[in-house]
């Protein structure tokens, strides 16, 4: 029998299928006679499922609390730690290091490797980087069955786009206020937990940052307070685009000024759009095209799908893009306005080397070509994405403290 393997996928792989064939015995037949279990996103959203509609806690953090309240890195030991309690013969991982920090992937990373000393291991990865060290054997699936894996003849594709942005010719003039945001000795705390401790920040117009942090040190919490309607941010001395936070501002012009993406927004967008119709959506903030737009937005639309390459596709549907290409049809969604920042909250997440590299490339080009201040949330250093600048949050018993890296 196999004791351990990685197979290396790319996103356009039917992961579903793959998993299936493996737990049936096809793949792998020395596992046909084996108790197998599954640690992935797939089983962690089942479980969280079932507390909404049942309200019921199958899975409990350390903490007690639900898989539903909890950080991405308690669900992922959680659902370990469960897995692990049953003893299976051999488990299967997938994803496993997605949106987690890097103290928790250093913990997942040597509980699996006590665990592999008993227990056969089945990786399922779509980045090299993340194939567990204790995994020798990598391999690839060509025509339903395993071939080995050769390092040298797979190489990350370089990609190129042609076609300029929009100029700033199509949109109205907006006059912006520097900074764009402004945080001065914020503090925030939830019942008796500090979160963050006197955080003195700023972001100002074409600048390019990266937000770090371990999970549960107040990363999301800051992201709330710049494009969510977080109540802990009144009373705060935060200024969002010149306007104080509190002093009477509207949420949805705040919104107006920001082009928002997180891999989790691929959840939502299940309904049957055009890539056209998915892009000019963002002038709205809807899911789904429910106004017509003006010719000036079917303009800046149509711009954007040639700097995609999409436009003879535009009348595809979205849904049939491959999870790449559908990120960065999400990115030019969120770019349209034209916004003076933009957020990209875990953006690589589940993205295979190749569509990672397509990806970086896009906001590269961004952040060269227009004014857009972009602010990168991600415990991840893509090799290809290059910040200007890192703010670190790092926690301590009175709520996290900030510093700028250098």
């Amino acid at each position: 029998m196999q004791k351990h393997l990685a197979i290396y996928i790319s996103n356009s792989f039917d992961k579903e299928s793959l998993i299936k064939t493996i737990f049936l015995g096809e793949l792998i037949p020395s596992f046909s006679s084996l108790n197998g279990a599954l640690f992935s996103e797939i089983v962690l959203n089942k479980f969280i499922d079932e507390e909404i509609r049942h309200g019921k806690m199958n899975v409990a953090t350390e903490t007690k609390n639900s898989l539903l309240h909890s950080s991405e890195g308690e669900r992922k030991k959680a659902l370990l730690d469960h897995i692990i309690s049953g003893k299976p013969d051999y488990l299967v991982i997938d994803n496993v290091f997605g949106n987690l920090d890097v103290a928790t992937q250093s913990q997942i990373e040597k509980q699996l490797t006590v665990l592999s000393e008993t227990t056969s291991i089945v990786q399922i990865a779509n980045r090299k980087l993340d194939i567990l060290p204790f995994i020798k054997n990598i391999y690839q699936i060509k025509d339903d069955i395993l071939v080995e894996f050769s390092n040298t003849e797979s190489k990350t594709e370089s990609f190129h786009f042609i076609e300029a942005l929009p100029s700033v010719e199509y949109h109205e003039p907006t006059k912006i206020l520097n900074p764009l945001v402004k945080f001065n000795n914020v503090s925030i705390n939830y019942r008796e937990r500090a979160i963050l401790n006197s955080i003195s920040w700023e972001i100002k117009s074409g600048e390019f940052w990266q937000l770090m942090g371990p999970n549960g040190s107040g990363k999301s919490t800051m992201l709330s307070m710049i494009f969510g309607d977080n109540p802990k941010a009144y009373g705060q001395d935060i200024t969002l685009f010149g306007v104080k936070k509190g002093s009477g501002e509207s949420i949805w012009d705040i919104k107006q000024k920001i082009g928002y993406f997180s891999s989790e927004m691929l959840r939502g967008f299940t309904r049957r759009d055009t890539i056209g119709n998915m892009i000019v959506s963002g002038f709205f903030d809807t899911v789904g095209l429910y106004k017509t737009p003006t010719n000036a937005q079917i303009k800046i639309a149509q711009h954007w799908l040639r700097v995609l390459n999409m436009f003879d596709i535009r009348k595809q549907c979205f849904l049939s893009l491959s999870r790449g290409h559908q990120r960065l049809v999400l990115i030019a969604r969120a770019m349209v306005k034209n916004p003076p920042l933009l957020i990209l909250d875990e953006p690589t997440n589940g993205l295979d080397d190749n569509d990672a590299a397509l990806f970086c490339e896009l906001i590269n080009k961004i952040a060269l070509e227009t004014n857009t201040a972009i602010l990168y949330v991600s415990h991840r250093k893509e090799a290809n994405l290059n910040p200007e600048f890192v703010y670190e949050l790092v926690p301590n018993e009175n709520g996290s403290i900030g510093s700028i890296l250098t």
